[in-house]
């Protein structure tokens, strides 16, 4: 398979940024090549057990450039360029939701038992009890009554 020439993937590029449909399905074979082998390099850096394929990641970006629409491509660097940011974009949101995931992302929410729970008034009430019982408990240590 031969490398895409610089002016025949700016020439689709173009023609697609001026709304010619067909000229999208005509870049993607000729772009797919170089866009998988930067995909493989970018999952090269990644841990061993990454469950994205290159591939995957390939499609994922295709997904995505499809969707912009008010891009106007310059030329083949421009495309490979933010087609290498939205690779690696992928590849962020893929881990920050795997991170979500490992932190208890899901997790069943617990109840607390409402009887365990003391409220701000029953604290007070307590606090102003155990000051009286001392207070109590100053004046007459030995019979228990201040007078």
């Amino acid at each position: 398979m031969r490398t895409p020439a610089s002016a025949e993937v700016t020439k689709l590029l173009l023609a697609w940024g001026a709304g010619d449909e067909p000229a999208l399905k005509e870049l993607l074979p000729v772009v797919y090549r170089e866009l998988h082998g930067m995909a493989r390099r970018y999952m090269a850096a990644e841990r061993p057990d990454h469950t994205l394929q290159a591939s995957a990641l390939v499609n994922e970006a295709y997904l995505k450039l499809v969707d912009v629409r008010q891009v106007q491509w310059k030329n083949r660097a421009h495309f490979f360029g933010v087609s290498a940011q939205l690779m690696r974009r992928i590849l962020v949101d893929f881990g920050l939701r795997r991170h979500y995931h490992k932190r208890g992302d899901g997790v069943r929410p617990v109840t607390l038992n409402d009887n365990l729970v003391m409220s701000v008034a029953q604290t007070t009430d307590l606090v102003a009890l155990d000051d009286a019982l001392n207070t109590l408990a100053a004046c007459r240590p030995a019979k228990g009554a201040c007078g």
